[in-house]
Protein backbone atom coordinates (compact mmCIF):
# COMPACT_ATOMS: atom_id res chain seq x y z
CA UNK A 1 0.00 0.00 0.00
CA UNK A 2 1.07 3.86 -0.90
CA UNK A 3 0.91 6.27 1.58
CA UNK A 4 1.90 10.04 1.34
CA UNK A 5 3.35 12.19 3.95
CA UNK A 6 1.16 15.78 4.24
CA UNK A 7 4.48 17.07 2.55
CA UNK A 8 4.62 14.68 -0.31
CA UNK A 9 1.01 14.91 -0.80
CA UNK A 10 0.85 18.84 -0.78
CA UNK A 11 4.05 18.66 -3.23
CA UNK A 12 2.11 15.73 -5.60
CA UNK A 13 -1.16 18.38 -5.13
CA UNK A 14 0.65 21.46 -6.70
CA UNK A 15 2.66 19.65 -9.23
CA UNK A 16 -1.03 18.47 -10.32
CA UNK A 17 -2.46 21.56 -10.06
CA UNK A 18 0.02 23.23 -12.44
CA UNK A 19 0.19 20.26 -14.97
CA UNK A 20 -3.73 20.26 -15.32
CA UNK A 21 -3.78 23.98 -15.94
CA UNK A 22 -2.07 23.65 -19.20
CA UNK A 23 -3.46 20.37 -20.36
CA UNK A 24 -6.47 18.69 -18.50
CA UNK A 25 -5.89 15.11 -19.41
CA UNK A 26 -2.45 15.65 -17.18
CA UNK A 27 -1.38 13.47 -14.69
CA UNK A 28 1.60 12.82 -12.37
CA UNK A 29 3.25 9.27 -12.45
CA UNK A 30 5.33 8.05 -9.98
CA UNK A 31 8.55 5.71 -11.21
CA UNK A 32 10.88 4.24 -9.15
CA UNK A 33 14.42 5.74 -10.00
CA UNK A 34 16.96 3.82 -7.18
CA UNK A 35 16.04 5.17 -3.64
CA UNK A 36 14.18 8.56 -5.28
CA UNK A 37 11.07 8.50 -7.18
CA UNK A 38 10.53 10.26 -10.23
CA UNK A 39 7.04 12.35 -11.00
CA UNK A 40 6.88 12.03 -14.57
CA UNK A 41 4.02 14.34 -16.37
CA UNK A 42 1.82 11.76 -18.31
CA UNK A 43 -1.91 11.89 -20.21
CA UNK A 44 -2.54 8.20 -19.25
CA UNK A 45 -1.45 5.41 -17.13
CA UNK A 46 1.03 2.62 -18.08
CA UNK A 47 -0.13 -1.10 -18.21
CA UNK A 48 0.09 -2.02 -14.55
CA UNK A 49 -0.37 1.07 -13.23
CA UNK A 50 -2.11 1.98 -10.08
CA UNK A 51 -4.61 5.07 -9.70
CA UNK A 52 -4.71 6.64 -6.73
CA UNK A 53 -6.79 9.43 -6.06
CA UNK A 54 -6.58 11.42 -2.79
CA UNK A 55 -8.40 13.28 -0.62
CA UNK A 56 -6.52 16.63 -2.01
CA UNK A 57 -8.21 16.51 -4.99
CA UNK A 58 -5.41 14.91 -7.17
CA UNK A 59 -5.29 12.03 -8.72
CA UNK A 60 -1.72 10.17 -9.55
CA UNK A 61 -0.54 6.72 -11.68
CA UNK A 62 1.91 4.51 -9.53
CA UNK A 63 3.75 2.38 -11.31
CA UNK A 64 4.03 -1.07 -10.45
CA UNK A 65 6.56 -2.13 -7.58
CA UNK A 66 6.44 1.13 -5.56
CA UNK A 67 4.97 0.57 -1.72
CA UNK A 68 5.79 2.55 1.06
CA UNK A 69 5.73 5.85 2.13
CA UNK A 70 6.39 8.12 0.07
CA UNK A 71 8.13 11.40 1.84
CA UNK A 72 8.88 14.97 -0.04
CA UNK A 73 12.61 16.74 0.44
CA UNK A 74 14.00 19.86 -0.42
CA UNK A 75 12.83 21.55 -3.56
CA UNK A 76 9.51 18.66 -3.06
CA UNK A 77 12.09 15.90 -4.15
CA UNK A 78 9.97 12.81 -4.01
CA UNK A 79 12.04 9.05 -2.09
CA UNK A 80 10.44 6.25 -0.06
CA UNK A 81 10.74 7.16 3.98
CA UNK A 82 9.64 3.58 4.30
CA UNK A 83 8.73 0.46 2.41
Amino acid sequence: MLEFTDRAAEALARSDAAARRFNPDARVRLVADGAAIRAELTDHAEPGDATIRHELGFEVYVAEGIDGLVDAGDHDALFLART
